[in-house]
């Protein structure tokens, strides 16, 4: 009887009126991809909202028989794994080394490289990794993204906040030295927020097109948000390959989500309280 009334609700009604809109605008341009991707060229220009005649799936297995998927999926699933283990450790550890001795320096250094746009750094880096002869490879990628330790960090650093400092002190009085206290005490206290910063910088990494046709050239190390690309001609775009073969990267990412999302809400939430 609790929950109808609760439904019934002149607050829950209003609540439902404006949200089912809002859904309905935001799922409209899911809608469009997914549908036209059993379409012809010519259907998806004629009527890209209308559902197809006829369930086509030639435009996926043109995407399958015609562009390396796997290789490029191998290549993403190395990348984007190797970039989070960096990111998350030098995250942790630099938030563990600025709460072991509050340095505002290491702070204010950290918000500046937080500022800087990524964009406007991308020819020093190219230059960089030119001399390392990293260039058109997936460990520079790798490298590349490490620098979103900076994200990491600021989030985790307001989690280890929380932490009792009791217990880092009780360690420190029973002989542990910091790489102990570190890797035995705050990090299983602090896994909540590392897998929601994981999760955040997975999306980041595999969804990210600019670094990837930047740096990498060569169609074997090619990660699979640049085979999008391939259905963009000179002069004309095949619109139906061109979604499908974003249908096929943005699946293991909702997948992805799907599964990881309430670690995101307990992790965020778990930073919020005290103790």
């Amino acid at each position: 009887m609790s929950a109808a009334r609760t439904l019934t609700r002149p607050g829950a009604i209003a609540t439902s009126l404006i949200m089912i809109p809002l859904a309905c605008v935001i799922g409209l341009p899911f809608y469009y991809v997914v549908v036209n991707t059993f379409k012809t060229q010519a259907e998806t220009t004629m009527a890209p909202l209308a559902l197809p005649t006829t369930l086509n799936l030639d435009n996926y297995l043109t995407v399958f028989s015609e562009i390396p998927v796997a290789q490029s999926f191998v290549n993403t699933v190395y990348v984007t794994a190797a970039a989070i283990l960096l990111m998350l450790l030098i995250g942790s550890m630099a938030a563990f080394s600025v709460i072991m001795r509050a340095s505002r320096l290491v702070t204010v250094l950290l918000v500046i490289a937080f500022l800087v746009p990524g964009q406007v750094t991308l020819i020093p880096l190219y230059r960089m990794l030119s001399q390392a002869q990293l260039v058109d490879t997936l460990e520079g990628l790798v490298i590349l993204y490490s620098g979103g330790s900076v994200f990491c960090y600021f989030l985790i650093v307001g989690y280890m906040r929380t932490l009792p400092g009791e217990v880092i002190e009780a360690a420190r009085i029973d002989g542990a030295g910091p790489w102990q206290i570190y890797w035995r005490i705050a990090l299983p206290l602090i896994r909540p927020i590392l897998i929601t910063v994981g999760v955040f910088q997975t999306m980041w990494v595999w969804n990210d097109f600019l670094t990837p046709v930047v740096f990498i050239s060569s169609t074997e190390k090619q990660t699979l948000v640049l085979q999008t690309y391939k259905a963009v001609g000179e002069f004309t775009t095949d619109w139906p390959m061109f979604l499908t073969l974003s249908v096929v990267v943005l699946i293991p990412m909702v997948v992805f989500f799907i599964f990881m999302q309430r670690y995101i809400v307990r992790g965020l939430v778990a930073g919020s309280v005290k103790g």
